[in-house]
């Protein structure tokens, strides 16, 4: 949504231009980051452009300006429906689905906990291996010398009593049958030097019935400091359990996340969403998936919930940014007047320090998202806004202030990144010299896209371009509109009618009455510089004329709406009339209505 006027606008225009919710690539940031045109190339440029518009106009009546609306009046907002889009868009959206839904099962739209520290892991990984390692060691050392279980003889029977534990002793016998083996070796083979005698058979009785204790001392000692057997069964079920349990443990719920108060997968809203994210990235489903999460993170972070419940941080505000009325395709229009700036203590009270500045921030995340909530998100529903950027007593590129800059910057950058196609149209009204001039230098830089939304009216066309879009009773007084504040006899819901005043001619306009009542009507002429009246004129024949408002002339700054009233108590008909003796055609507004008497 933010990504059309970062591009266009001048350093200075930015003050009316970044707040505002628009749409512009991201490859296009690098202009507005860059250093300003110089001043000189700026109104040089700025010159030819003029001069070339004043040969145009000539002769024309400035039929350059409306053929740059004409052209920019081309572009035509898309269609939401999935039965309208193209086989590629098509796929586009159905891959894009697909890719959330995966997101969403495996919770990636949360923040996962953050992860323990390595070294921890890798010390519980050491734990286990270094307690492997000693029971490797111990088990060469389980079977010791002949010559040193002589020694502990006695020991080795006192801890071979409370084992119990007959299964674990076949694994062993390989070892006491070495040993066996290593003794009858011994007893088989005779010191050399011995000569049979019976002290001799003696000694090798002895050594014989040592060996049979030695026996029994090998086997007791290698049994004692296995660990009792009935604690192994035990923990082997315990271990297998326990991936059982993993298995059937019930899988949590997909994630569920809601966008601009729209939750996903709910009903067909979520297509038109989904659909802002592939435009705004050309359909690239990839692309388009990054911002979306991207998206869902920031809205976290900020708090956008708790946002929508804050009051009182945008006092004194209310005259620069609002809404205000629906244009003719029924989009709801917001108007930016950043000229209300000029205005020393509210500048100070928004933009003096960063504090004051992140307020201001969040003030206008919060208008944002309280109107965009208001939109009807459905296919056939208008889910985009029209932007009214007003740039009179805007400051020049030059004289452009720094504090303002550095809040719009911020603000458009937020912007862009998070709110993508939310602009239907980007009306630049009263704009000055050096706008034009600067919009020019840059105009190679935008995509056509991005420019055909892009509308430019100085401060003489200013009305007549708002009314291409917006009719006039929906548009504010101050541009030319019969719209007011206030309780006003009229509303917006009723119409008014345009007609064109000729050059150096009168003009009259007639409300026929048919029955008493009291008439009300209001009339607007669009630069006035003409005379007015209005007279009553009855029915039947030989009635007298009554003159209900004497002619009188009307100058540029006198009255912007005449309202009036009339009781009639027969029938006739109440003619306005118009004197235009001026070389310029007039555009006038008027509406009427009757009341019956009571």
């Amino acid at each position: 949504m933010a990504e059309e006027t970062k591009k266009t606008t001048p350093e200075a225009a930015c003050a009316a231009e970044e707040v505002v919710v628009s749409d512009v690539p991201e490859a296009e940031k690098p202009v507005e980051k860059g250093a300003p045109p110089e001043p000189e190339k700026v109104e040089k440029a700025a010159q030819e452009v003029v001069e070339g518009e004043k040969e145009k106009e000539k002769g024309k009546d400035g039929g350059s300006e409306e053929k740059k609306i004409a052209e920019s009046a081309s572009f035509k907002e898309e269609s939401n429906k999935v039965d309208d889009l193209i086989d590629p868009e098509k796929k586009a959206l159905d891959e894009f689905k697909q890719l959330i839904r995966e997101a969403l099962k495996k919770r990636e739209f949360t923040a996962p906990p953050p992860p323990p520290p390595a070294k921890e892991e890798e010390k519980k990984e050491e734990v286990p291996k270094a307690e492997e390692k000693k029971e490797e060691e111990a088990k060469p050392e389980e079977v010791p010398n002949v010559e040193e279980k002589k020694e502990e003889e006695p020991k080795t029977e006192e801890k071979s009593e409370p084992c119990e534990a007959p299964a674990e002793v076949p694994p062993l016998k390989p070892v006491k049958e070495e040993v066996v083996e290593k003794k009858d070796e011994e007893k088989a083979t005779p010191p050399l030097a011995a000569e049979p005698s019976e002290t001799v058979v003696e000694k090798v009785e002895e050594k014989v019935e040592a060996v049979e204790e030695i026996k029994e001392t090998i086997v007791h000692e290698v049994t004692a400091p296995v660990p009792p057997p009935c604690e192994e069964p035990a923990a082997a079920p315990a271990e297998e359990e326990k991936p059982k349990e993993e298995e059937t443990a019930p899988q949590p719920p997909p994630e569920e996340i809601s966008i601009w108060g729209v939750p996903l997968f709910a009903d067909e809203k979520t297509d038109v969403i989904l659909l802002k994210f592939l435009r705004a990235r050309d359909f690239k489903v990839k692309e388009a998936f990054a911002m979306l999460k991207s998206v869902v993170a920031w809205r976290k972070q900020f708090k956008i919930d708790e946002l929508l419940e804050e009051e009182g941080i945008g006092e004194g505000l209310e005259k620069v940014v609002y809404m205000h009325g629906v244009d003719k395709e029924g989009h709801p229009v917001c108007y930016n007047a950043f000229g209300e700036f000029q205005d020393k203590e509210l500048y100070s009270n928004t933009f003096a320090d960063a504090e004051k500045r992140a307020k201001f921030l969040r003030w206008y995340i919060q208008f944002l998202e309280k109107n965009i909530r208001k939109l009807d998100f459905s296919p056939d529903g208008t889910c985009t806004i029209v932007q009214i950027t007003d740039l009179k007593n805007s400051p020049g590129l030059i004289l452009f202030k720094k504090e303002l800059r550095q809040a719009t910057n911020q603000a458009l950058q937020l912007l862009q990144d998070n709110y993508p196609e939310f602009v239907a149209r980007q009306v630049f009204i009263n704009v000055p010299w050096w706008y034009v001039a600067y919009n020019r230098m840059i105009s190679p830089f935008l995509t056509q896209r991005t420019k055909s939304k892009f509308v430019f009216a100085g401060p003489t066309k200013t009305t007549e371009t708002l009314f291409k879009y917006i009719a006039p009773e929906q548009v504010p007084v101050q541009y030319g509109g019969l719209s007011k504040d206030g309780d006003q006899e009229f509303t917006t819901s009723d119409c008014a009618t345009e007609e064109i005043i000729k050059p150096t001619c009168k003009h009259t306009v007639e409300f026929p009455i048919t029955e008493p009542g009291t008439l009300v009507w209001e009339v607007r002429v669009i630069g006035w510089d003409i005379s007015y009246g209005a007279e009553f004129v009855p029915s039947a024949e030989g009635g007298y004329t009554w003159i209900v408002q004497k002619s009188r002339k009307i100058g540029p700054t006198d009255e912007q709406i005449i309202s009036c009233s009339f009781k009639v108590g027969e029938a006739g008909k109440v003619v306005l009339i118009f004197d235009n003796q001026t070389s310029k055609k007039k555009k006038l507004l008027y509406r009427s209505k009757i009341k019956p008497s009571e």
